[in-house]
């Protein structure tokens, strides 16, 4: 490939160039990775800055939820369908489309008028996240070739640890220094500059291409997956607030009919043309079913946990988001750490092992936290904290790096890019469902008539019951483990390139989902050279 010269595609799949010339694809690389990092930030910058939303806004403790998982709602709804979108009509352009719309929902966020606006507009940054991010593994893999992907893939690993690490400090520090009296509102705004430059940018250096047997869509599939989910998750958030109404219990429940019609429509739907949202008979293969139930799992426990840490280190505890961001950091960096260790040299010689002790340490870390803030209480600093943070971090390394080479090393081939697919948008569904938990195991466990004395020894409370769930969910994750292979069975690189090329966008919306929860490795992604 010349730097003049498009990507072609045919049945052999997408043509791309090793010449050493050709400058634009490092371009490319450089501006799609850029996007990714916004992307990235934007999950966990926004956590460190909820109790200045609400002081500012005025905003309930369900409109906080939902800023948060409105988002990982959107962003699971739209994830699978976005990688297919880009399959069809070309990958630059969804890029282009979706770095656009983030652009204009950040902004909206930035100068939302009420708490309301800010729901609604964080909606769409994740709608509009869901056709951005997906693309950004299918344009590395359209426009590498196989033996310069390695390196591109450990670039992707680096940035995906700076931006776990980065958006915490950066969301404290935007929010400490309350720039022009904005106070919270730069943490969107800073997204401005760098989506118009990407948007800019990426149509000059980014060569179209398209997937040469692309599935149809699942619109309605789509549509009953979200649907579902928000008559499940809905009630939750609002549950408590409303006194716990019977429509909120028959919405519940009738979200369990709204999945069974999606089973049978998906059924139908594999019939037909063979392009399901979900491919249901992937559920046959026992380790990819109980990949998916731990994918779940881990998504709703990590949700609770996030969301509720913040709120009893600033609300509780009475600290500064800029203390709250920089106490976080070595969590960050024992994930990262573990993560690298974990894929390349543990996990190839103790298999499932690895996960599992990931958990059991996970547990270990939520235990010596919970006995912390029982005996410090008020008083605990953030260097008390640093043991169990270390110890869940590197719990979670060992377990989200490697977990998803774990699930599809006995899926088929052919099912590869929709599995890995269909492994990430489970987990941020978990990851929302976590989300409107917390209005159950947190703020259930708070009285709503509290004097100001009473507030933060009863959000330390509060803190301590909900890290009894996680634990809980964790305990269970082990346990399902078992149902995992007990070593990745790789299947051998330099196969059919028609179906890597086919399978390389749902593939790709595998590729950040651990590094959104944590800040992981995410180099080494099976998905993409299975």
């Amino acid at each position: 490939m010349t730097s003049s010269a498009p990507l072609s595609s045919s049945a052999s799949g997408p043509t791309v160039s090793s010449d050493p010339s050709d400058r634009r694809r490092w371009f490319a690389l450089a501006i799609v990775m850029t996007a990714a990092f916004m992307d990235l930030v934007d999950v966990t910058i926004v956590n460190i800055a909820i109790p200045s939303i609400q002081e500012d806004t005025g905003a309930t403790f369900s409109s906080i939820q939902w800023i948060t998982a409105g988002y990982a709602l959107a962003f699971a709804a739209g994830l699978i369908t976005g990688g297919r979108l880009g399959d069809i009509y070309g990958r630059k352009r969804l890029f282009l489309i979706g770095i656009g719309g983030f652009t204009l929902a950040s902004a909206l966020c930035g100068f939302a008028v009420n708490p309301e606006m800010l729901v609604a507009s964080r909606i769409l940054q994740g709608g509009t996240a869901a056709l951005m991010v997906p693309q950004v593994l299918s344009i590395v893999h359209a426009t590498f070739p196989a033996h310069e992907r390695g390196k591109v893939f450990g670039l992707f690993g680096a940035i995906v640890g700076l931006g776990a690490v980065s958006g915490p400090l950066l969301g404290a520090l935007l929010t400490e220094w309350n720039i022009a009296g904005l106070e919270w509102r730069p943490i969107f705004l800073i997204n401005l500059p760098v989506g118009i430059a990407g948007l800019l940018l990426g149509r000059k250096f980014i060569t179209e291409s398209k997937a040469p047997k692309a599935l149809r869509l699942d619109l309605i599939g789509v549509v009953l997956v979200t649907l579902g989910m928000l008559m499940l998750i809905y009630p939750l958030t609002r549950g408590r607030e409303l006194g716990w109404p019977v429509w909120g219990y028959v919405s519940m429940g009738g979200s369990l009919l709204v999945f069974l019609v999606l089973v049978v429509f998906e059924q139908s739907k594999a019939r037909k043309d063979g392009s399901p949202l979900v491919e249901l008979s992937l559920f046959r293969v026992k380790s990819f079913a109980a990949g998916i139930a731990v994918q779940l799992t881990f998504g709703i426990g990590l949700g609770i946990f996030f969301l509720v840490w913040t709120l009893y280190m600033q609300m509780g505890l009475g600290w500064s988001a800029l203390r709250a961001g920089t106490t976080g950091v070595p969590f960050s960096i024992a994930v990262s750490v573990a993560a690298g260790i974990s894929v390349q040299k543990l996990v190839p010689r103790f298999g499932r092992k690895v996960l599992q002790a990931g958990a059991a340490l996970m547990v270990a870390g939520l235990l010596i936290y919970i006995w912390e803030s029982d005996r410090y209480g008020m008083g605990i600093t953030s260097w008390q904290m640093i043991l169990p943070l270390v110890v869940m971090g590197t719990g979670m390394g060992l377990i989200v790096a490697p977990l998803t080479d774990m699930v599809l090393s006995e899926v088929p081939k052919e099912h590869s890019g929709s599995a890995s697919g269909l492994i990430n948008t489970v987990q941020q569904m978990g990851n929302a469902l976590g989300l409107g938990l917390v209005a159950v195991v947190f703020f259930g466990s708070i009285d709503d008539r509290l004097a100001p004395p009473q507030v933060g020894p009863a959000f330390a409370e509060a803190f301590q019951h909900s890290l009894w769930w996680v634990a809980g969910v964790l305990a269970v994750i082990f346990l399902v483990m078992f149902a995992l292979p007990a070593r990745p069975q790789r299947q051998a690189e330099g196969g059919d390139e028609a179906g890597d090329a086919d399978m390389s966008a749902d593939a790709g919306t595998a590729g950040t989902g651990a590094a959104r929860a944590s800040g992981s490795d995410a180099a080494k992604e099976p998905a993409l050279t299975s």
